[in-house]
Order: C-alpha cells, then structure tokens, then sequence
C-alpha cells in the first residue's frame, strides 16, 4: 500500500477511521496500515493511534530538549530495577484500548520491551512523560490521561509547555488517575512510588 499524506504543519492529521463493529478496520488493522505508511511519513513526523484512528503529528521542537535532558537526569537513578529511560521513538501499543502512543520521555522494562517489533507492551511502562505542543496539547491533557490511568501506568507526567505548568498523575484507575499535584515551571514536584523523587524544573523555560 503507498499513502501520500499531506500534513499541516500546526495541526495534527488524521487518517484511517475505523468502521465501527468490523474487524477488518479494527485495532490489529490500524497497527498494519500505520506500519504500512509510516515509510510515507516526511522527516519529522510521527503516526500514534488515538480514539479510533491514525494521527499524524509533528516531532518536539529542538528547545525542548534541554527539559527532556533535564527530565530523565533527574529521573533515571530512581528507576525500578530492570527499567530503563528513553526518549527514543517507540509505539507502545494499548490493545484493549484501541490505543498505539509514542511518548516523548517513557520509562518501561528493559525485558518486556526486547520484542521483534516496532510495537510495545503498554503493560512495560512505568512512567510516562509527554511536553505539549500545539497539535497534541488536546490529546495529552485528556486522551491520554485517561487511557495511561485505565491501563494502569503508575505515573504520568504532563509537562504542558503552552501552559508553562508540570502535572503528576499518579494511583491508576479504571477512571484515569485518582491523584495529580500541578505545579508551575520553576518549582518542585514529587514523583510517587515507584520512584519516590524530587523534580526540580528551576532551569526550564517554555
């Protein structure tokens, strides 16, 4: 299959939705076809699968970085045994959900994760981070807080650059998360158990 996807460069694109009780456009469907088009996708662009369909969305801007560095220095000796903290592009796929995420900062064991595909078991994950932008900021703040709490992800930190505040979601349920501390950039915000950590975001800068 080639798809040609014209792309906004301030908006994400959606493609694919699915028909609605057929296998055939089903889950296992839109993993095939976004492994099919992702060759098609111009540099600097990501697909994930969210509320029933392939999105296409531009990759963080380069002065997010310092904040990621930032982010995982701080984070990385607190890790559960095992795990390991990345910022490499990998889909972590959430079957029961419909859900396929790329997370910009993902905690996840080294084990589970050493699979021959380019698909993840959501179940790995420890922590996820994700910063906003412009064409994700709506999913981030609300698809995915919820589907990362119903799949049962211990923390999720939303780093909402728009916004210039750091949000711990934390104690998973079958709603979201029962717990989240907001703090503005430039203060302190505790990372629960499994990490049980201070982050320190006095040098980051939207």
């Amino acid at each position: 299959m080639t798809a040609m996807v014209e792309i906004p460069r301030e908006t994400a694109s959606s493609i694919s939705p699915p028909v609605p009780g057929s296998d055939e456009f089903g889950f296992d469907k839109m993993r095939r076809d976004l492994e099919q088009i992702n060759a098609a996708f111009p540099d600097g662009y990501r697909g994930e699968i969210i509320r029933g369909r392939i999105v296409v969305s531009p990759w963080s801007k380069g002065k997010y970085r310092p904040m990621m560095r930032s982010f995982v220095r701080q984070v990385t000796p607190h890790a559960p045994e095992g795990h390991e903290v990345d910022t490499a592009s990998f889909l972590f796929v959430f079957p029961s959900h419909s859900r396929g995420f790329g997370p910009d900062i993902h905690v996840s064991d080294a084990e589970l994760t050493d699979v021959d595909s380019i698909y993840l078991p959501g179940e790995a994950l420890s922590l996820v981070g994700e910063l906003t932008s412009k064409s994700t900021a709506d999913f981030d703040r609300l698809d995915k807080v919820e589907v990362y709490g119903k799949a049962g992800v211990p923390v999720y930190v939303l780093v909402d650059v728009l916004n210039e505040t750091v949000t711990v979601y934390s104690s998973p349920a079958e709603g979201g998360y029962r717990r989240h501390t907001l703090v503005k950039f430039g203060d302190k915000v505790q990372i629960p158990a499994p990490f049980d950590c201070e982050l320190d975001t006095a040098d980051w800068q939207a």
